[in-house]
């Protein structure tokens, strides 16, 4: 059903953009996402998932049969019994065969529904043995997620959603097939291998999913669930987050991305080595050019979706270019918010990046745009304030 009005919202987004000019965008399928006027379940790439649908179909099909039966037989009686016939009411009393009847067939019906579902169920709660670990951890309104075990152990990094899809948001006039789907740092994982997400949140609870997997596990702070799943075939696949998690929730897509295991192995050693050369010593005194350089890059690829390239904010989104608290002398203010969030959330707290990256984007936000402050915040300062 979420795939559905998704494709139905996609659709009035394209309607109302053909009212307004003369070339509406067309809508097409997106390959391991949602497909235009889709009904059926998303292609399975999972044995879990062909289990799903194998299972809705079945149950559909009894139902309907058992629907089909029950409202056959009532109808039929209702006319042929009328009493514009002629009919007259018949006298007799309870039948001990039809109640036994009626009794055991509906009970067979249930149990053979339930056998397989429990063995779905059952499959689906085994997350032993798993090749690759990945905890996936939800916040305000991105995932974070670290490779535990496995190869590619260690490799940690942000997913947020791609800066040009909100922007296409925020003028109502979508041009992409993935729209609200792409982001900056897709999850990677080798095709055939068994892949364990471990759920986990840092604010509210969100819910990881990706229909093709057959997957959804909700994410609670405080809380670890996991799940797992299996990808047959390399590609690229999609879901969302699946719980309300607050006004920025149309905006936290999951994009996974599916490679063969030669494929796979090269990626994790580019990032690797891209974490290799991203390592900071966090005593470094860093020169002002140099900090405003790194902190366009943090910028770019963690605020600039909500508070766009500009700086120039959008909605309930406060400015940065121009902000007093921005400007102000005392950088502590700024750092507490960008360390502990602000507005109840509105502000994500952003304790997940490093000492260097937070000292980068804020002295970036204080010489940005018209913000010429001149103003320098060393790695040193966010490590003071963090205590």
């Amino acid at each position: 059903m979420q795939v559905l009005s998704y494709r139905v919202g996609q659709a009035g987004l394209a309607a109302a953009a053909a009212l307004a000019s003369t070339a509406a965008w067309a809508v097409n399928d997106l390959p391991g996402g949602p497909a235009v006027r889709q009904v059926d379940m998303a292609p399975p790439v999972t044995r879990i998932a062909l289990e799903q649908q194998f299972l809705h179909n079945m149950m559909l099909v009894l139902c309907t049969l058992i629907f089909l039966g029950v409202f056959g037989v009532m109808f039929y009686s209702i006319l042929k019994h009328r009493k514009s016939l002629g009919a007259k009411p018949a006298n007799f009393h309870e039948s001990t065969t039809v109640e036994i009847i009626w009794t055991i067939i509906p009970f067979l019906i249930v149990i053979g529904m339930a056998l397989p579902a429990t063995r779905a169920v059952v499959a689906m709660k085994d997350t032993t043995n798993a090749d690759l670990t990945i905890k996936a951890t939800g916040y305000q309104w991105k995932w974070g997620y670290d490779y535990l075990k496995g190869e590619g152990e260690g490799l940690s990094f942000l997913s947020t959603l791609d800066v040009s899809q909100r922007l296409m948001s925020d003028s109502g006039k979508p041009d992409a097939d993935d729209y609200l789907l792409r982001v900056d740092n897709p999850v990677v994982v080798p095709v055939n291998k068994k892949i364990r997400i471990v759920t986990t949140a840092n604010d509210v609870i969100h819910a990881w999913g990706v229909p093709a997997f057959g997957v959804k596990q909700d994410a609670i702070p405080g809380f670890v669930r996991d799940t797992w799943f299996r990808a047959e075939q390399v590609g690229d696949y999609y879901g969302q987050c699946y719980e309300l998690c607050g006004k920025e929730h149309a905006y936290m897509p999951i994009h996974v991305k599916v490679l063969s295991q030669e494929d796979y192995t090269a990626w994790v050693a580019q990032q690797q080595k891209l974490m290799a050369a991203k390592a900071d010593d966090p005593t470094k005194v860093w020169t002002l050019d140099d900090l405003v350089a790194r902190g366009e890059k943090v910028y770019a690829a963690n605020c600039a979706a909500c508070h766009r390239p500009d700086g120039k904010g959008a909605g309930p989104i406060k400015a940065l270019d121009g902000s007093a608290l921005v400007q102000d002398a005392d950088s502590a203010k700024q750092i507490a918010i960008v360390l502990h969030g602000a507005a109840n959330g509105a502000m994500p707290p952003w304790k997940q990046l490093s000492d260097t990256e937070i000292a980068a984007v804020v002295t970036y936000t204080k010489n940005a745009w018209t913000n010429k402050t001149g103003q320098l915040v060393q790695p040193a300062d966010i490590a003071a304030a963090r205590k």
